[in-house]
């Protein structure tokens, strides 16, 4: 303050009239906000409309508008949160602590569906459980189809109480799609 000497902030931002202490902030004017920084970290996805990570540009999926939407978890504001935002290889996003919260209880996104990690090494410790455990014989023949959640790909599988796998993309994050049914030559 010019008038009393007292400071409100070691930051301020003449657009939004945000005082705050040092926090390498910078003004997006595209996202018209202030976000922290530093700046030089960032770079604003004009198709997201919003500020990422360097590590992410040209690494991401984009979605429009993705951050004017409510975090899936909490339901609070993604945007103008203060908690920063995790971008899900599928493209949508979720607070840093709803993600890490999320991964307690599941490993997949709550919009989508798809992986929200790289799930290979716990696909091929699940190939071997599926190899080692044998079907009771009214299920060894049952074929299901199923809809891969990952891939989207649509193929018929043998029926296993662990898990199906798809044989596009090799995820076991799939979900029956219709009837079971046994193979021609015992129906």
């Amino acid at each position: 303050c010019e008038g009393c000497h007292s400071l409100f902030g070691e930051y301020y931002c003449d657009i939004c009239h945000l005082f705050d202490r040092d926090k390498k902030q910078y003004h997006c004017a595209e996202c018209g906000i202030c976000r922290i920084g530093p700046k030089e970290d960032f770079f604003h996805c004009s198709k997201c409309n919003l500020c990422l990570s360097l590590s992410l540009r040209g690494k991401h999926k984009c979605i429009e508008n993705v951050s004017r939407q409510d975090c899936p978890i909490c339901l609070e504001d993604i945007h103008t949160s203060r908690v920063g935002a995790h971008v899900l290889p599928c493209g949508h996003l979720l607070h840093r602590t709803c993600y890490e919260d999320m991964l307690k209880e599941g490993y997949r996104c709550p919009l989508c569906m798809h992986s929200a990690l790289d799930m290979t090494r716990y696909w091929r410790q699940l190939d071997d459980e599926v190899a080692q455990t044998p079907m009771p014989a009214e299920y060894q023949n049952m074929m299901v189809e199923i809809l891969c959640n990952d891939c989207s790909a649509r193929s018929t599988v043998q029926f296993h109480l662990l898990g199906m796998k798809c044989k596009n993309c090799e995820s076991y994050n799939t979900a029956q799609d219709g009837r079971c049914r046994l193979p021609l030559e015992e129906q």
